[in-house]
């Protein structure tokens, strides 16, 4: 399995001075989503040796930037060679892929895009692939 670091800035997200007019609500309590899907792309080819840092120092010039996920190996904690960056807006997310897409980022040559959502939501539930193994015990008791 792999590790996913992650960075976020210290401000804290805020609602636009109108959304609870605007719905209703409070905007916490919104199924809508913080950040729209849109605005987080995936950055993959990265050199084993490109930090968060790097990520963040190259991406922000684009707009303002949420979340930077590094894909790292969980035993290792090296690069695996891909990451997610969240802007803030879809627009930012679009001319960072506009401006970095094949680019040459740490002697390496990135891909950029859109991410794309997993299984309905970028943060779905994995699915089991079967009845869970049998535990030694429950093994010897079937065969008595």
């Amino acid at each position: 399995m792999f590790g996913l670091l992650s960075w976020s800035p210290a401000i804290p997200a805020t609602p636009p001075s109108s959304f609870s007019s605007i719905y209703g609500r409070n905007w916490m309590a919104s199924s809508l989503p913080l950040h729209p899907p849109a605005s987080k792309i995936f950055v993959r080819n990265l050199s084993y040796h490109t930090s968060e840092a790097t990520l963040i120092k190259t991406f922000s010039k684009f707009g303002q930037i949420v979340e930077v996920k590094l894909a790292k190996h969980e035993d290792t904690k090296r690069s695996k060679g891909y990451a997610f960056i969240q802007y803030s807006y879809q627009d930012d997310a679009v001319l960072a892929i506009e401006q970095m897409d094949q680019q040459i980022l740490d002697g390496r040559v990135i891909y950029a895009e859109i991410a794309k959502p997993l299984h309905g939501g970028f943060s779905a539930y994995p699915k089991p692939s079967g009845p869970p193994p049998k535990q030694a015990s429950e093994a010897n008791e079937t065969n008595v």
